[in-house]
């Protein structure tokens, strides 16, 4: 009988399961009053548009939302699958604050969804935000470059990081809307509009049509900044400046990998400041190492459209003092900073004259603030992540140590410009910890016999002499034993990666990532089976909550546990966004 009643319940849970619509904004959705967005209703199979009925607090829907939705037949998407049919109306409007109940119901499919609007203060707290993210930035990240630039003695770190010293803390959870998982797009979205969404997609909700470029869009904080005020935006990053995190910023797309598209939405946003990467995405297909597919010439209409254009560190020092800026130092992501200043590997010789996070930084901060109606920029120190995905730790630690150097920046110049709120955080995180040390100093031993835990292990022997913040030698003779918890088949070499990134897993002629024997020979090399499915190259993202750090005005919304699209709330609260704005 038990088991009878089991199966009765499962069946009557599927079958209303098949019969749910889905209705975007999605259930216990957070948006800013008077923000656009689209209002979708998906429907499974052919429904007439005169069979859907969709009240808001018990009221038609037009009423509320300020109009009436277009019925749309979708056609069959991938693989031949029935897409259904739809209700869409674009730039949707809810301009007082309150609980909005949506229901629809179309024969026996049936949805139920609650929003949150909300008001922002009636006047800003702060004239300007800088926006500092590192991508993948985990709690070991700060330990180890704490450790690594400042050193440790008797169990006391013998100096702090930048941000070791902001005033306010919360811990933010990264997951998305149809994973536990999560990746740079969707977090830094939710950062960037208030809405959670799913994996890959940047500013809309992921829907059931295959073009990715279709589906419901929310506002970016861009969008909003512009619509309420007279701000400057920047966006300063290490990666391809089209990439996820300064895409979310300004973007639309369920894809990330919409990088040539992406470059035509930071055209149409047109932020004040862009120091990036990926200029591949801008030029021609038929200029030498272009990647788009068209020969349309962004860096053409960048500077047709008043931008002074900057390709190296020297260009960007003598450009204009005034005006918007283009900087593109790459064709793809930017050199680390181990190999661009320390070692010259990679490609630092291809690009020899990259400007560092701190210099881009320096640069942005200037120039925005002369906007006497204040600014928006944000910065990604991006390869913090880049370097931890291939387990490749030194880099990612000596970026970590940049990326808080360009923290500084930001605290020195909220400290003549008090009205700035600085907020500091990850997008996600890395299975990354520290174990111990791993002792080159005793004769004889190899790999796993140096690796120190304990008592035995004692403290690591980095110095700086110069006093550049940076590790004089990355392989320290003690050093700081740093490994992942999720990785592929890979040998652990048990030392720093000197002659250039490391690459844990190459594929076999059986189309499977196995470990990559370049480094089988190594002392005292060991194979560790690894964890993951073998279409896994590298680590893998880790779902732990991030810390985030903030000071200055309107930093006190930050608090105790919040999800990422909490974090739009009090951004956009600090500036009064809400409030329509003479600056």
């Amino acid at each position: 009988m038990r088991t009878l009643l089991v199966t009765l319940f499962a069946t009557t849970v599927l079958a209303h399961a098949a019969q749910a619509a889905d209705v975007y904004p999605i259930d216990r959705a957070t948006i800013l009053a008077g923000s656009p967005f689209d209002f979708k209703v998906e429907l499974k199979g052919a429904v007439k548009a005169e069979d859907i009925k969709v009240t808001v607090n018990g009221q038609d829907y037009k009423a509320a939302l300020g109009a009436e939705a277009a019925y749309v037949a979708m056609e069959k998407g991938k693989e031949d699958k029935e897409l259904g049919s739809a209700l869409l109306l674009r730039n949707a409007v809810i301009g007082a604050p309150g609980s909005y109940k949506v229901e629809v119901t179309a024969g026996e499919q049936t949805k139920t969804v609650t929003w949150d609007v909300f008001a922002t203060a009636e006047q800003p707290k702060a004239k300007n935000i800088i926006f500092l993210l590192g991508d993948g930035l985990s709690v070991a990240h700060r330990t180890a470059a704490r450790i690594m630039s400042k050193g440790m003695t008797e169990g006391k770190a013998n100096g702090r990081l930048n941000m070791d010293d902001l005033e306010r803390m919360a811990f933010i959870g990264t997951s998305a809307t149809n994973s536990i998982d999560t990746d740079s797009a969707n977090t830094m979205s939710a950062y960037m509009t208030g809405h959670k969404t799913v994996i890959n997609a940047v500013g809309v909700y992921g829907d059931r049509t295959p073009d990715s470029l279709d589906d419901p869009r929310v506002e970016t904080i861009a969008e909003a900044l512009r619509r309420q005020t007279q701000k400057s935006i920047g966006l300063v990053t290490t990666s391809e400046i089209e990439d996820a995190t300064p895409a979310a910023v300004v973007s639309h797309t369920r894809n990330r990998n919409d990088k040539a598209e992406i470059v035509g939405m930071i055209y149409d946003a047109k932020p004040e400041v862009i120091l990036g990467g990926g200029s591949a995405y801008f030029l021609g297909k038929e200029t030498p190492g272009s990647k788009r597919k068209d020969n349309q010439d962004y860096i053409k209409l960048f500077q047709d459209a008043g931008y002074a254009l900057a390709t190296d560190k020297t260009e960007l020092a003598n450009a204009p003092a005034d005006g918007k800026l283009l900087g593109l130092f790459h064709t793809g992501n930017m050199d680390v900073t181990l190999d661009r200043e320390f070692l010259k590997k990679g490609t630092a010789e291809k690009f020899p004259g990259q400007p560092g996070l701190v210099e881009m930084t320096k640069t942005a901060l200037d120039r925005l603030s002369k906007n006497e109606n204040g600014f928006f920029l944000m910065v990604e120190g991006a390869s913090i992540d880049k370097m931890s995905h291939p387990l490749d730790m030194e880099r990612a630690v000596v970026e970590t140590i940049e990326f808080d150097q360009a923290i500084g920046v930001a605290r020195e110049f909220a400290k003549n410009n008090p009205d700035t709120l600085i907020v500091v955080t990850g997008d996600h995180t890395h299975g990354v910890s520290l174990l111990g040390i791993i002792d080159d100093t005793v004769e004889g031993k190899e790999g796993r016999d140096k690796v120190k835990t304990g008592s035995s292990a004692g403290f690591p022997n980095y110095t700086d002499e110069n006093k550049d913040g940076f590790p004089d030698k990355i392989d320290a003779s003690r050093r700081l034993a740093m490994f992942v918890s999720n990785f592929p088949d890979y040998y652990e070499t048990f030392s720093p990666k000197l002659d250039g990134p490391f690459e844990p897993a190459v594929k076999n002629d059986k189309d499977e990532y196995v470990a990559n024997e370049a480094y089988k020979d190594m002392p005292g090399a060991v194979l560790r089976v690894g964890i993951l499915p073998k279409d896994e190259s590298t680590g893998q993202h880790t779902v732990d909550d991030v810390v985030l750090q903030s000071e200055g005005p309107g930093s006190e919304g930050f608090r105790g546990y919040m999800e990422q699209s909490d974090v739009y709330r009090v951004l956009v609260d600090a500036l009064a966004l809400g409030v329509k704005q003479t600056n």
